[in-house]
């Protein structure tokens, strides 16, 4: 299975810092043949950045992907985004239940399945999030927590749930420096993989990334555990050799 590692840039970026950053990547590149990459951007960049990849030659090897999409497909929903608007920019994934969107606007297990939905029936592949606060890991909640947040987008996503991506976040360690260690990610992994084996048997197809606090510094490490299918990294994809620098680890 190709290493996926996905650049989620968060509220960040400008128009010139955008380029900027994207014209060092594609100096980098061609991207291994090993690894699929993508850079999840801010919805008012979606544009430029599909600009990029068409312009750039090298950049078309990169996947485009949103941070976020609506549950519902159209409508009376001021300020939402269509997962079928995020299709017409050559949108191939968007994150949904990122550990911020759960704590900072109260999106449900069952709003994140639904969302997941939504991106999948318009053909857009969801990066579905999971992961335990540091209190509920301290109180050995982990494997409950996450087992949790995933058993939602199972039940509602049904015989569909082999085309997701999901990605493992630890929510203490991700913007803090912190790091689980390569075992206690590859635990969590095993537990996560062992659910989708139960839920689908084409569990295999289904990556599972690993999102708290990847790094330049740690990547090999983490990318070597059996379980561990590629990064959803934040700070570090803002930096483009980091990021170049985790790709060709995934490699």
């Amino acid at each position: 299975m190709k290493k996926l590692i996905a650049g989620n840039w968060k509220m960040n970026g400008s128009l010139a810092a955008n380029e900027a950053l994207l014209r060092e990547i594609a100096a980098g590149l061609p991207v291994p043949a090993a690894c699929a990459v993508a850079v999840c951007v801010p919805a008012p960049y979606l544009s430029q950045v599909q600009a990029l990849k068409a312009g750039v030659p090298a950049l078309s090897a990169i996947d485009l992907g949103a941070q976020d999409v609506s549950s519902q497909s159209a409508g009376a929903f001021t300020g939402e985004i269509g997962a079928s608007m995020l299709g017409e920019f050559g949108c191939r994934y968007v994150i949904v239940g990122h550990s911020e969107r759960r704590q900072y606007h109260g999106e449900s297990d069952v709003l994140v399945a639904d969302k997941a939905k939504a991106a999948l029936a318009a053909g857009v592949t969801p990066i579905v999030c999971v992961g335990e606060t540091l209190a509920e890991r301290e109180a050995g909640q982990t494997e409950l927590v996450v087992k949790r947040q995933l058993a939602a987008v199972i039940h509602t996503n049904g015989h569909c749930i082999s085309e997701i991506v999901v990605a493992y976040e630890p929510v203490w360690a991700i913007g803090t420096g912190k790091t689980a260690t390569p075992e206690e990610a590859q635990a969590v992994h095993a537990v996560l993989r062992t659910q989708l084996k139960a839920a689908t048997d084409q569990a295999a197809r289904v990556k599972i990334l690993y999102g708290g606090s990847m790094n330049a510094a740690n990547a090999e490490s983490l990318l070597a555990q059996a379980d561990i299918d590629g990064g959803l990294i934040g700070g570090a994809s803002l930096k483009a050799a980091d990021f170049l620098k985790i790709i060709a680890a995934a490699a």
